[in-house]
This record gives structure tokens, C-alpha cells and sequence, in this order.
């Protein structure tokens, strides 16, 4: 773990002052991402997974995926042995599995803080926040459009977040910045906001080739070059659909060597067949044309397996989260993605409800737990995801932030060293004793249990006292405190005017498109 220690005074009035100045210190604590020590959790035995990837190959070699609006790739599927007719690109079996193999199985995303960089792949997790609502809530100002102060706050706050491990990409998105501008100043206020991990634009290749340019003032040219610096969102248009926008932002970062989610977005029932297989069977076909593609543009380039996955309400038509077939489809895709030998994402902090309630509470839980079992190595929507995706929360955004840590706590699984034994408090307290005040406990309690920032577990004439307050307030009172303690993490002088400097440059070179 790392930790940083900001605002501290140091005092010269002997041992207790020093205490007293250390508790009341602002600290702002980082963890490393996690690393798994508990099994995955596979629904699909061996059978179901040879099924479902026998009928993917054959949907790309049948079915095929169009690519849209793009000779050129249609030209690079050409040349790498494709059947292309049109905008239908139909991929030989076995294609697409020969064509991925150089992509690697985990890479490293540095961030500006060394110790903040994080490992993608393998048994681990990295953490993300939501991205992409276009609304905003919280518990005064209610439910609005986004402005970029209200993103600053949520860079802000995934920054102080222990359990945040990345600082994401769209938050939210602002509103009340041009359309083909605010991706500058989105980027910005990742990148001198806070010292983790982020994300890079992918709304147009233009916007994705300033995103790799500003990597170069803040990280230097060179270092790009040779290192992955971003992890960007690129989503395919289900079913079975590459637009020319997002494939021009993975042309972008692969040509880079920077990395790519390549997702399906879908919602079960309308984009998507309603069976759990025949999903996967999409999914799978979708992802293999997708990371194929990212390395005929660059072999070796690093991806991202992704699989957004929602069930749909037969009633009303909106999405559903939490449910067991998103579960199913999630676990069943974690095991498709080990077998391609690639990382993984998919899950977060996933429902449907308008507000951080029970119903959130109890989607958002159903979706973490099965992110952290089905093998997710990078999980967007970590924290902060209300409505559908449609709003980021403030409130949310800490409670979910909180709740991360027990994911921190299950990864570790069960440690049975000799501490962890505990068999000298065991001959200690003896029949009917209580451990407490035993020498393991004093030696322990520190670290032995998860620890709470927002919920109350307070005797309930307490709770009374201090106002009978509910989660939701009790997190208002967390947000407003990170934000009055945020202090802004440190970044090179020239580094800084050269960031604000392009940025100027770029705005004023054209004119404001809100379209």
C-alpha cells in the first residue's frame, strides 16, 4: 500500500504532540491494485465452452461483422485474409484466434506516481470509477446536467478514494463545455487533478490523437513511445457492428501502443439474444473481430477483453442490473477471456434505481461480488453508477468507494500462517475468557478488520443523538469532507504550463460545436 502524507506539521513538543499532530494529519491513502488469492468462480463446464466457441467462429465465418464507414480497414481485413463483401466482413475460422495471439496477456498502465502504476491481466483487479453519465445528483442539488466542476469534484474524490486504484476517463460528461473541446479539459483535470491511472478520449480519432499528445508534455514523448500510459473505451455497436468513430480511436491508440477495451455494449433482449449462451456466443464473436483488428493495425498492441452485459425488462424495456443472467453471462465471458489468455473487464457498480437506496444497495452488491468472482481485471463503474449509467452520484461515489475495500478484503482469501493461527490466543484466554484484551488482539486489531469511512455502527442512543442519520447523509458528510481536505498532488512547473498551455492552443484553434 502506498500513502502519501499531505499537510502535515510537524511539531517539536515531544511524543504526545507528535501523536496528536499525526492523528489529526490529512492522509490520503492509496492501495495497490488487488491481487486475487481466492479462486474464480466458472458456471460453463468444458462442453458449454467449446459450444459457445465453436458457434462464435461460426458466426464470424457466416454471419460476419460490418465495418462501417472505413476502407481502410475493410482493406486491412482484405489483406489479412478476410471475405469481404461491402461493409460485411466475414472472418475464416480461425482467423481472428491466430490474429490475437500477439496481444499480451497483462501490460502495465503507468501513471505519473510510479507507485500508482497498476498491472492489467493475471489474477489481478484494478478499480475504476463510472464513466459516461450525462446527469449529476447529489443530495442538495438533486438531479442535473453535468457541468465540469462537477467533474472536477469526481477526479477530486476518486484521487482521495483509498480503494480507487485508477482515476477513469468520462466521469461525467460537461455539458457546459463545447462538445469538441471538453475531452481537453477532461483530460487535464486527470492529469494534474490526481497522480492515478486514467483514461483517454475516444469520441472522435482527432480527440484521441490529442489525448496521446498530451500524454507526451506530461509523461515525455519518448517514455510514451515505449510504455502504455492510457486504457481507452472502445465499444462495439451490437450486434455485430465497428463504426468508423470508435475503430478510428483504436487505430489511434494501437498504432500508440496504448491500450483498448474492446466491449460489447449490450443489452440482453434487444441487442443480444435472451439466452445466456447465445449471448456469449455474440459477445465472444464480437470481441474476436475487435481485438483482431486492434493487432493487424498493431501486433502486440494491448487490449482489453470487455463484456457489458445487461438483461432487459420485458415490461418497460429498460435494462435491469443485479440479475442472475447478467451474472451468468459475466462469469461465463470471465472464463471465455482466461481460455484467449487476455484480461478481462466487466462489472461495477451496476442498478438501476434512481436513487443510492435499497435497490441501488442491493444491485450494486450483486454486481461488485460477481465483478470480484467471475475474474474482472479491470472493472469500470466501480463506484457511482445510479440510474442506469445516466447519472453519476456524489453520494453513491463514496458509498460504492467505501464498499470497495471489502472486495480488497475477500481477494486476500484466507491466510493460515502462524500468526493467523492464532493458536498462542487461543492457550491465552482459554475456557471462557474473552480475547480482547489478549496479546494477539493488542498485536491485530489494527489491521484485522475492514474499516468503514461512511456507514454507522454506532449503539443506537448514539446514532439518536447525533442526529438518527441515514447512509445517504452520512455520505453527503464524507463527500464535502474529502473535497475540503483535498490537496492537489504535486506536478513539475513547466510540466503544468506546458498541459494548460496546449490546451489553450487547441480551444482557441477552432470554433465551439455543441453537436
Amino acid at each position: 500500500m502506498a500513502e502519501a502524507a499531505t499537510a502535515r506539521r510537524r511539531s517539536r513538543g515531544g511524543g504526545g504532540a507528535a501523536r496528536r499532530a499525526e492523528r489529526t494529519a490529512v492522509k490520503i491513502e492509496t492501495a495497490r491494485y488487488i491481487e486475487r488469492n481466492i479462486p474464480n468462480f466458472e458456471v460453463l463446464n468444458e462442453e458449454a465452452l467449446q459450444v459457445i466457441e465453436t458457434n462464435a467462429e461460426t458466426v464470424l465465418e457466416e454471419v460476419g461483422v460490418n465495418f462501417v464507414d472505413n476502407p481502410a480497414a475493410l482493406e486491412r481485413w482484405r489483406n489479412a485474409g478476410a471475405d469481404v463483401q461491402g461493409e460485411r466482413v466475414r472472418i475464416p475460422r480461425g482467423l481472428a484466434r491466430e490474429l490475437i495471439k500477439t496481444a499480451p496477456s497483462q501490460f502495465t498502465q503507468h501513471a505519473r506516481n510510479p507507485e500508482k502504476s497498476v498491472v492489467i491481466g493475471g489474477r489481478n483487479l484494478v478499480l475504476a470509477p463510472v464513466y459516461g453519465p450525462p446527469f449529476v445528483r447529489d443530495a442538495n442539488g438533486g438531479r442535473r446536467y453535468a457541468t465540469m466542476e462537477d467533474f472536477r469534484k469526481f477526479v477530486k474524490l476518486g484521487y482521495m478514494s483509498k480503494w480507487l486504484h485508477h482515476s477513469g476517463g468520462t466521469v461525467c460528461e460537461p455539458t457546459d463545455v463545447p462538445v469538441n473541446k471538453r475531452h481537453l479539459d477532461m483530460l487535464h483535470a486527470h492529469m494534474t487533478l490526481s497522480d492515478k491511472p486514467f483514461m483517454g478520449s475516444v469520441t472522435d480519432p482527432s480527440r484521441a490523437r490529442d489525448s496521446v499528445e498530451m500524454c507526451e508534455i506530461l509523461f515525455g514523448k519518448d517514455f510514451v513511445q515505449e510504455n502504455t500510459v492510457m486504457t481507452s473505451l472502445i465499444n462495439i455497436n451490437s450486434p455485430m457492428t465497428f463504426d468508423d468513430v470508435m475503430m478510428g480511436a483504436l487505430e489511434v491508440y494501437a498504432e500508440a501502443n496504448q491500450a483498448c477495451i474492446i466491449s460489447p455494449f449490450i443489452v440482453g433482449g434487444a441487442m443480444a439474444p435472451v439466452s445466456v449462451a447465445g449471448t456469449l456466443t455474440q459477445v465472444l464473436a464480437e470481441v474476436l473481430a475487435g481485438i483482431a483488428y486492434s493487432q493487424i493495425v498493431r501486433p502486440g498492441a494491448p487490449v482489453i477483453f470487455g463484456a457489458f452485459v445487461t438483461s432487459i425488462d420485458m415490461n418497460s424495456g429498460a435494462p435491469t442490473f443485479g440479475t442472475p443472467e447478467a451474472s451468468l453471462i459475466t462469469y461465463g465471458a470471465g472464463q471465455l477471456a482466461r481460455r484467449l489468455n487476455l484480461p478481462y473487464r466487466s462489472a461495477g457498480s451496476f442498478c438501476g434505481s434512481k436513487l443510492p437506496d435499497a435497490q441501488a444497495a442491493y444491485e450494486t452488491a450483486n454486481s461488485l461480488n460477481m465483478g470480484l468472482l467471475s475474474g474482472v481485471n479491470f472493472m469500470l463503474h466501480a463506484c457511482g453508477w445510479l440510474e442506469g449509467g445516466l447519472v453519476a452520484d456524489f453520494e453513491k461515489f463514496v458509498m460504492d468507494a467505501d464498499q470497495l475495500g471489502t472486495l480488497h478484503g475477500l481477494a486476500r482469501g484466507v491466510a493460515y500462517d502462524e500468526n493467523a493461527q492464532a493458536m498462542d490466543a487461543i492457550r491465552e484466554v482459554g475456557p471462557g475468557g474473552h480475547y480482547l484484551g489478549c496479546a494477539h488482539t493488542q498485536a491485530n486489531f489494527k489491521e484485522a478488520f475492514w474499516k468503514t469511512q461512511v456507514l454507522d455502527y454506532k449503539p443506537f442512543e448514539t446514532w439518536e443523538e447525533e442526529g438518527a442519520r441515514d447512509t445517504r447523509t452520512l455520505a453527503s458528510l464524507r463527500v464535502e469532507h474529502l473535497l475540503n481536505t483535498y490537496q492537489q498532488p504535486e506536478l513539475d512547473p513547466e510540466i503544468a504550463a506546458a498541459l494548460a498551455a496546449y490546451v489553450a492552443e487547441k480551444k482557441a484553434s477552432v470554433p465551439d460545436a455543441f453537436m
